[in-house]
């Protein structure tokens, strides 16, 4: 049930590996979403479920380049995350800024995807392998049996299946008739969220005239704009940011806490997205001029979560079973992640017959462990917001933990290019913290679980931000886990931009002083992304 991205990528993996999938839609393509920021893990998720199950098209997503050449000239490049500090009345401080981007000599570069189209193309893809659709199907019922499920509609049409996967979003059929949803939310964060596409968005570089010093490696535009303030950010992800794209659009939006911005009865969403930006003066030159293309979405609190994910013949996919909120760009890595470890389990289902909710545990909670290490990432960078100085320790950890989670699943995927022995993957399965980037490691862990405890204990009052700042630098410091010279934990550093002699003595830290699961990780990385080097080609 869902034929958006999501689902779509399951009917095409599962139809190629000769399963009899039906993709069911209450709407059709195309279809208008957000979630259009890609990572780097992404590029490698999306990559693994490619070569994993033998469906090539997924590669056109995780590069730019095979995006715009496959697709078409409608998307954006993303060069770096860029992050820009904001007070009320002040015009931006460049001391308050981060960038955190990788060489574009070794890594194909993310894209900012243009939903609408790339929905579409799974959707076609998952087809043209073998999947049936039924579209403007709008499911009023479901109804299981010891033999399978039947999916009726109000009208009366009908369906069976030996299981349903619901990959429908919010409005989950299978959430509602199991009353899954947890009331309250579990999660910790709370935000609300304002979004539109528009014209004629200036270049967020055009809006500064700094020195030289000030000036970010990579232009802020070439990458994922995130204006911040207290309690809020405003995002800016432009499509038309490189010379090839022929696509005028740029994806805005405004994301806020509502505990502190409720959500005010006499505006309108563009009034009151305007309203903010008005609040701070760069952020107001940003929208200057530009014009919307679409009706303006509002929404009420997005967080929701479910008691569970898996049950005997079925299962709730990815914004089915929760949400969070598009800072650090989450959505699709943790889809791709969840697909990785859900399909080859339909896959040996559909040939075994056992549809058991025990075969799919696993998936239920690393999906939920995605969802909570997302929450309290999420939700102390927004506490963080209150003051630079841990707002970058809140950076530094994420980028870091980003970093290490890309190589650890490459490192894999590496491995399984040389042998083909799907193992490989397996064996990154049931890692004591599932859904933590670096899944496997105490020592991160508690690096993590300690940025956490810091910003909730300067939230309630127990302790300054300066105090919850030095705390987590110190760790950060002494941890043998996160390397020095390259920005995680130089604590002045704003720019994590590796250049040839940052990662020259990177190396040689790796040899002498790194942690061993970290010197395992990076050196076998390393050894893959020089290979890949050596003949001409980029890592991803």
């Amino acid at each position: 049930m869902g034929s958006g991205i999501a689902g779509s990528m399951l009917g095409a993996i599962l139809a190629r590996n000769k399963v009899k999938v039906l993709l069911i839609d209450a709407a059709a393509h195309p279809k208008f979403a957000i979630g259009e920021s890609t990572i780097p893990y992404t590029l490698v998720a999306l990559r693994t479920l490619a070569d994993r199950y033998d469906v090539p098209e997924i590669k056109t997503l995780a590069t730019f380049t095979n995006s715009t050449k496959v697709l078409g000239r409608k998307y954006g490049i993303k060069r770096h995350f860029g992050y820009l500090l904001h007070h009320e009345g002040r015009p931006q401080d460049p001391r308050e800024v981060n960038q955190f981007n990788t060489p574009p000599s070794l890594l194909h570069e993310a894209s900012h995807l243009y939903r609408q189209d790339t929905d579409a193309y799974m959707f076609h893809t998952a087809i043209k392998y073998g999947a049936a659709s039924r579209q403007h199907f709008r499911v009023s019922d479901i109804d299981f049996d010891d033999s399978g499920v039947t999916l009726s509609s109000a009208e009366g049409e009908q369906y069976r299946a030996r299981y349903v996967v619901d990959a429908s979003g919010y409005r989950s059929p299978l959430a509602d008739k199991f009353e899954l949803r947890e009331e309250p939310c579990r999660f910790k964060h709370h935000s609300r969220s304002i979004w539109n596409h528009m014209v004629g968005v200036p270049r967020t570089d055009d809006l500064f005239r700094h020195s030289a010093k000030d000036t970010p490696p990579v232009p802020w535009y070439e990458g994922t704009v995130h204006h911040m303030f207290e309690r809020g950010w405003f995002w800016v992800i432009g499509f038309d940011n490189h010379r090839d794209s022929r696509n005028p659009l740029c994806s805005v939006g405004l994301t806020l806490d509502p505990r502190r911005y409720p959500k005010p009865a006499d505006m309108t969403p563009e009034e009151e997205f305007y309203h903010h930006a008005a609040r701070f003066p760069d952020i107001q030159r940003q929208f200057e001029g530009a014009r919307p293309v679409r009706e303006w979405v509002s929404t009420g609190r997005l967080q929701y979560s479910s008691k569970r994910c898996a049950g005997d013949r079925w299962f709730l996919l990815a914004h089915a079973g929760g949400f969070l909120d598009p800072l650090f760009s989450r959505g699709l890595s943790n889809t791709a992640e969840a697909l990785n470890c859900l399909s080859w389990r339909l896959i040996d289902a559909a040939r075994d017959g056992d549809w058991s909710q025990e075969r799919f545990e696993y998936v239920d909670r690393l999906q939920q462990g995605l969802f909570d290490y997302n929450d309290t990432l999420v939700n102390s960078a927004f506490i963080s917001w209150d003051d630079y100085d841990l707002w970058t320790a809140v950076f530094r950890i994420w980028a870091w933990g980003a970093n290490t989670g890309t190589s650890y699943l490459h490192n894999a995927l590496a491995k399984f290019h040389k042998d083909g022995n799907d193992q490989h993957f397996k064996d990154l399965e049931d890692p004591p913290y599932p859904g933590l980037y670096w899944p496997n490691h105490d020592g991160f862990k508690s690096l993590y679980d300690e940025m956490v405890e810091q910003c909730e204990a300067y939230e309630l009052g127990k302790v300054t931000a300066r105090e919850a700042a030095d705390t987590i630098y110190a760790h950060l410091e002494r941890a043998s886990y996160v390397p020095n010279y390259f920005g995680f934990a130089e604590r002045k550093q704003r720019f994590l931009h590796p250049d040839l002699k940052s990662i020259s003595k990177l190396v040689y830290w790796v040899l002498t002083e790194a942690d061993p699961a970290l010197k395992k990780i990076m050196l076998e990385h390393n050894k893959e992304t020089m290979k890949a080097k050596a003949v001409g080609k980029k890592l991803f």
